[in-house]
């Protein structure tokens, strides 16, 4: 084999079982980053239900994000410097992001949990991927198959399947209560944030952060006074301490960095359809925080789940 040969990557340079190793892992990859994101949200949600009749929604929301900028500035500032110019031209669109993928989801998420039950909001919330691919086909019209749409329902019925219980009785005593239609909302304007991060600045992906998660805070401040002056401050023990650290750093830092590098990667339809990992991993919370036992329909979800997400993944749009 001559340098040249080596350089250039001649078809005769490497036997083909050489060259499909590091193709395929490179490949996973963004698969593998994106299951990070659901892991981190099932916790939130988990939290969120246990600490509702502790801390306020809006105030759950406000400081979660107040919390995760003061963790992640002292290690982004130098690139939000490098990005400034672009962040101070594009504010409106970062400020539009932050509202529908910062502030507004997660504190219709932590409304949402004080009237509705958990069942219920584990369901509303699968419906993500179908609300990102409509979404993504009316603004851009982004070509979806048929498999990808099987895909997408083997998805749906497996994170159905979690969340009913594998009873279908559930499902039929759905009751639309505040807390769901609010949940309706909260998945709407997710799906909006997904979709929209193919026109977010050209700044790096710290910076990107950084400047959604102040601009959320900042659009939350004076929702947050004005709870605070109606139902006056909460109280600071040391579950509240450990809610606030942990929706923070994981669900707030490393998930929302997984996830938004992810939907770069691969797209929002596909991107999307890991939201539907959310109901797998909160039962697997359930049993290691809950002592409760896994039982047929864990299983047989969270087998519909993966199916549904290579037959997506094999699709070609």
């Amino acid at each position: 084999m001559t340098f040249h040969e080596r350089e250039t990557g001649s078809p005769h340079s490497h036997p083909p079982a050489r060259r499909s190793a590091p193709i395929r892992v490179k490949t996973f990859a963004p698969y593998l980053i994106l299951g990070v994101a659901p892991l981190c949200w099932a916790g939130n949600i988990v939290l969120a239900r246990g600490m509702a009749d502790t801390i306020p929604p809006v105030a759950f929301a406000f400081w979660r994000w107040t919390l995760a900028l003061a963790l992640i500035l002292p290690f982004t500032l130098r690139q939000v410097a490098l990005d400034w110019t672009e962040i101070t031209r594009r504010w409106k669109r970062l400020f539009l992001l932050a509202a529908l993928g910062i502030s507004g989801f997660n504190t219709l998420l932590y409304t949402a949990v004080h009237t509705t039950t958990a069942i219920n909001g584990a369901l509303l919330q699968t419906s993500m991927p179908a609300v990102i691919v409509l979404l993504s086909w009316l603004m851009y019209r982004e070509n979806v198959t048929g498999r990808q749409l099987k895909g997408v329902f083997l998805c749906l019925l497996g994170a159905g399947l979690i969340v009913l219980r594998g009873d279908l009785r559930s499902l039929l005593a759905l009751s639309f209560v505040q807390g769901d239609l609010l949940m309706v909302i909260a998945v709407l304007l997710y799906g909006l944030y997904s979709a929209l991060l193919r026109q977010r600045p050209v700044i790096h992906a710290l910076s990107f952060l950084t400047a959604t998660f102040a601009l959320g805070a900042a659009g939350l401040l004076p929702v947050y006074l004005a709870e605070l002056a109606i139902i006056g401050p909460f109280t600071l023990d040391r579950g509240a301490v450990f809610s606030l650290f942990y929706v923070a750093l994981f669900p707030s830092i490393v998930a929302y960095f997984c996830w938004n590098k992810g939907v770069d990667l691969v797209g929002p339809n596909r991107a999307g359809l890991f939201i539907n990992l959310i109901p797998a991993f909160a039962s697997l919370l359930s049993v290691w925080l809950l002592d409760e036992s896994i039982r047929w329909f864990h299983i047989g979800g969270m087998g519909l789940i993966a199916g549904g997400m290579i037959v997506f993944y094999r699709a070609r749009a």
